[in-house]
């Protein structure tokens, strides 16, 4: 019982201005959200990383070839070698040419592309 006359003392004896514990600001719920907006941005932006495998876009060893097509139907070639990352876009005047045929291209049914080299 002692302690709660205290505790009612202490109370009554604030500085004036000085708001209760009860009285809160309503704004620090925004802040609050705020913070929780940026954890959720950083989480889906990790797993649209570990979704499309671009880690090895940041490794200096990994090597790798990304052919990207456009709505329009114009191909991007995206290369990186070690830290050297080019991207040429091809279009019909750089594809023409002669050449000799080197295989086959299959399509799956679950839509993968297999490569049969002939021999």
């Amino acid at each position: 019982m002692r302690y709660f006359t205290k505790r009612r003392s202490r109370i009554a004896k604030r500085p004036y201005g000085e708001q209760a514990f009860t009285d809160e600001d309503p704004v620090n719920g925004v802040a609050n959200l705020f913070d929780v907006g940026l954890v959720f941005i950083v989480g889906l932006i990790l797993t649209l990383f570990s979704a499309y495998r671009l880690q090895d876009m940041f490794s200096e060893t990994s090597k790798f070839t990304i052919m990207k097509q456009a709505a329009d139907g114009q191909l991007e070639i995206i290369s990186k070698e070690g830290k050297k990352i080019s991207a040429v876009k091809v279009t019909r005047q750089t594809a023409q040419g002669q050449g000799i045929r080197l295989g086959m291209a299959y399509r799956l049914e679950d839509g993968t592309m297999v490569y049969v080299p002939e021999k």
